[in-house]
């Protein structure tokens, strides 16, 4: 376990420095430090903590608050469908359960490979667009049924 924790520490403490110990530096480490680790565990939320001298409560805070930030496991592929009123109006409740049915998983669940976890999202900032879905930092408008499964796909074959 020291491995692990040598390693966590090695690998935040270069972010930080990258980036810079100033609170404002905050998203952007936890952003990267995510991307390097999937998620943001409990000793890695310590170690940032660590690096940049801000308690851990309030990097937990801000980690919690934003629906990127993931505090949690999550699959490979993170699947989050827009849940607006908009979206709604535009056909988002025949997009989610397609997803669910070709994935055999409901949103706030991770399939038991490890490849996608299903999440909603309060906005996308695609309201025009409707109904909206993002996977990982990937954004897809107008998606039918037949699409949601199409793009499924896509990530399921690596492309």
């Amino acid at each position: 376990m020291e491995c692990r924790t040598e390693d966590v520490r090695e690998k935040v403490v270069r972010i930080v420095e990258r980036h810079g110990k100033g609170r404002e530096q905050l998203l952007p480490v936890l952003q990267e430090v995510m991307d390097e680790f999937g998620y943001l565990a409990g000793d890695v939320l310590v170690e940032i903590s660590r690096a940049m001298d801000i308690s851990i409560g309030e990097i937990h805070g801000v980690a919690s608050f934003y629906h990127f930030i993931n505090t949690e496991r999550v699959g490979r592929y993170v699947v989050r469908l827009c849940k607006t009123i908009s979206c709604d109006m535009q056909g988002k409740k025949k997009v989610e359960a397609a997803l669910e049915k070709e994935l055999g998983i409901r949103f706030g669940e991770t399939t038991s490979d490890g490849l996608f976890t299903l999440q909603h999202i309060n906005c996308l900032g695609m309201c025009d667009q409707g109904p909206a879905l993002m996977v990982n930092r990937a954004i897809f408008t107008r998606v039918t049924p037949e699409r949601a499964i199409q793009i499924l796909e896509t990530y399921r074959e690596g492309r």
